[in-house]
């Protein structure tokens, strides 16, 4: 097969979605011929071909969600996938791939269904938005087949939209890249130390989970992220953690040693986030996790975590408390096993093969 993703962002941000692209894309690169249509450069060591795009971007410009403009992409980060889709397209008309896999939503979306339309191809969109206005824009143009990653989120499209094949597909984890014997990194933070690894955003909700760990009386805080909110979650927790807080950035390939140098990870974003790769990378680092009590973190986690609601500061504190009395043993790394990017791999090729 030839396949094709379409990825704005991959090279210039490491999110659950560009890691997604990497992992998946590299593995079907073994079987099938795969190209990655990215703005952003080429990392060096990629298993499939990178097709680099090149387009003027603003990177002051801040996320529209849930905004007017937003809502008829007609925010700048949209009008900017426009611009992106648009310069490649002429190469997908004319490579005529047997799947495309468009990651940005929007008129990425709305452009791709129409050529895979006219070529009689096939277009997969994995759900990485999660439920919510961007997927129920994904699910209008009758993709193919809708890859839901967790089992609420599978409910949720069936819900949404009878016409559209779904298939429940998770996001995973390099077992062999995150793993509990690494070496770790050094932090200076006194211990225990408590992670969190997230963008620097509001449905991240990282200033309820410095507010929480500030009530402990010895706990650190490691917050390894970038995002518009780095200045105000820096002096917040400055202010109310002093030398037991830090924040900081690290690329992907760094994180391995920082999950090896914590304790305990968390992050309680909000309850419709699609997936939470940093969720299973932590548990395949041999960390329990304490998270969002939703139906899919219960799924994503099993026995590895404690769940919370954490608008509830004191039960947040008290939780991350108790998630750090327990002696855990191999329960993170056994729960993380289930989600192995090779086996995820294997049941998106299946998907594309599948005869629709």
């Amino acid at each position: 097969m030839k396949i094709a993703f379409l990825t704005l962002y991959s090279g210039f941000v490491n999110r659950g979605v560009e890691t997604f692209v990497k992992e998946v894309a590299g593995r079907l690169a073994k079987n099938h011929e795969v190209v990655v249509f990215q703005a952003g450069p080429s990392k060096g060591g990629e298993k499939y071909k990178v097709v680099q795009t090149k387009i003027l971007l603003d990177w002051t410009q801040k996320d529209a969600s849930g905004t007017l403009k937003r809502k008829f992409f007609v925010d700048y980060w949209s009008r900017a996938t426009l611009r992106f889709v648009l310069k490649i397209l002429p190469a997908l008309w004319q490579r005529k791939f047997d799947v495309i896999i468009p990651t940005d939503g929007g008129w990425e979306t709305l452009i791709c269904r129409i050529l895979t339309w006219l070529q009689r191809k096939k277009m997969i969109i994995s759900g990485q938005s999660g439920p919510g206005y961007d997927d129920r824009w994904n699910l209008f143009w009758c993709p193919n087949t809708f890859v839901a990653l967790t089992s609420q989120a599978e409910k949720w499209v069936e819900r949404a939209c009878f016409r559209v094949k779904v298939v429940m597909i998770p996001n995973g984890v390099d077992l062999e890249k995150f793993t509990p014997t690494l070496r770790p990194k050094q932090i200076g933070l006194p211990k225990p130390i408590i992670l969190c690894a997230s963008a620097l955003t509001p449905s991240k909700r990282i200033d309820l989970t410095i507010k929480a760990v500030a009530k402990l009386e010895n706990a650190s805080l490691l917050v390894v992220g970038e995002g518009d909110l780095k200045d105000e979650l820096e002096k917040l927790g400055k202010k109310l953690l002093g030398k037991r807080f830090l924040l900081t950035s690290a690329k992907h390939e760094e994180m391995p040693h920082f999950y090896a140098a914590a304790d305990l990870f968390t992050m309680v974003s909000v309850p419709w986030e699609a997936f939470g790769i940093v969720y299973v990378e932590a548990m395949a680092s041999g960390l329990p996790v304490v998270a969002t009590d939703t139906e899919a973190r219960r799924e994503i986690m099993g026995e590895a975590g404690l769940f919370v609601e954490p608008t509830d500061l004191f039960n947040y504190c008290a939780v991350i408390k108790k998630a750090l009395e327990i002696n855990w043993g191999e329960k993170p790394r056994q729960q993380a096993q289930k989600f192995s990017w090779d086996k995820i791999t294997f049941q998106y090729e299946k998907a594309m093969l599948k005869k629709v």
